[in-house]
């Protein structure tokens, strides 16, 4: 017997995408449906949904730890990236200097361990725009794909437009917070993740959202059409050149963690009273004494609802995002 959640076939891809990033979902066995609902088998608890004992099918183990895989010394095995990104059908990997002469065994390996299409090197992220600097190194194709979460459909390339998949658990936490009627603007949304999770899982009057990429809002009207969205407005060009023709906010997201605080006046002039804005900045510990002191000196007031870790950047910095409440 294995211990699982019973959901609604309606939830059951969220719950599952849910249980996956958390590291919740057993993949051992197999989900099954039964009658209307959907048996997922779980490590853990169940993210607040009741768990009972199901029998299911085991299903056949394979290596899931491409490292395992590789022909090298002890020495250098201990260097491999102990992670990496797959976005849709395209894993990215960085790999230190010292083992690129073993990338396309280390693609090869990572094709054997996780469902992908192809593999592609990432050597940094280049320019303004935040765009990943790409080899494939296995499999085919090019690296545009579309990208799953909670139910959404996203159409990305991470070769021209700027896209993080370890952050879902983060747009639908902001997703639940949105109250029916909002105005939302995305200053900086790339492909629309955020704007097309929030506009599937919850009622804003309109989410515009804004990019400085020439890529990105192709790549967003696709999303609009894909996931048949209807009051998201996909605007090219830079915020600071567009607010004028914004309405006031009740919510801002920032995900432009590199830079996000240099345009917080631009924030904190779209925004209503009332609203909340969302910064994502990088930080070796969280501290917005800043926030509040510079947010005075242009007259407005703002409290912080809450700070929150969302992932480690450098071995002695991480990336927090803040909510922030203005307040006059």
């Amino acid at each position: 017997m294995v211990r699982c959640v019973r959901v609604p076939k309606k939830d059951a891809e969220e719950v599952r995408s849910e249980l996956f990033l958390e590291g919740l979902l057993d993949r051992g066995h197999r989900i099954r449906s039964d009658g209307d609902s959907v048996i997922i088998p779980i490590i853990g608890d169940g993210l607040g949904y009741a768990t009972e004992e199901f029998e299911l099918e085991r299903l056949e183990q394979k290596e899931t730890d491409y490292r395992n895989l590789m022909q090298m010394s002890e020495e250098l095995k201990e260097k491999l990236p102990t992670s990496f990104d797959v976005i849709g059908d395209v894993a990215v990997i960085k790999i230190p200097d010292i083992l690129t002469g073993f990338r396309n065994d280390i693609g090869n390996a990572v094709m054997q361990t996780v469902n992908v299409r192809t593999v592609m090197m990432d050597s940094g992220v280049k320019g303004d725009m935040r765009i990943r600097d790409l080899e494939q190194i296995a499999g085919s194709g090019t690296s545009e794909t579309v990208h799953k979460e909670f139910g959404v459909r996203l159409a990305a390339d991470p070769s021209k437009v700027y896209f993080n998949p370890r952050l879902a658990t983060e747009r639908m936490r902001v997703a639940s917070m949105v109250k029916d009627g909002e105005v939302i603007v995305d200053m900086f949304a790339g492909v629309a993740p955020f704007p097309a999770v929030i506009c599937k899982h919850a009622r804003p009057s309109v989410v515009y959202a804004v990019d400085l990429n020439s890529e990105a809002k192709a790549l967003m009207e696709k999303n609009i059409r894909m996931n048949k969205i209807g009051n998201m407005i996909p605007i090219s060009g830079d915020i600071r050149l567009v607010k004028g023709k914004l309405p006031k906010a009740d919510r801002i997201i920032m995900n432009l963690p590199q830079s996000a605080f240099e345009f917080l006046p631009e924030a904190l002039e779209l925004s209503k009273a009332g609203g909340v804005i969302h910064l994502h900045r990088i930080q070796s510990d969280p501290d917005a004494e800043d926030i509040i002191s510079s947010a005075k000196e242009l007259g407005h007031k703002v409290s912080i609802d809450s700070v929150t870790e969302l992932k480690s950047y450098s071995p002695t910095s991480s990336v927090y995002v803040y909510d922030i409440r203005v307040i006059s």
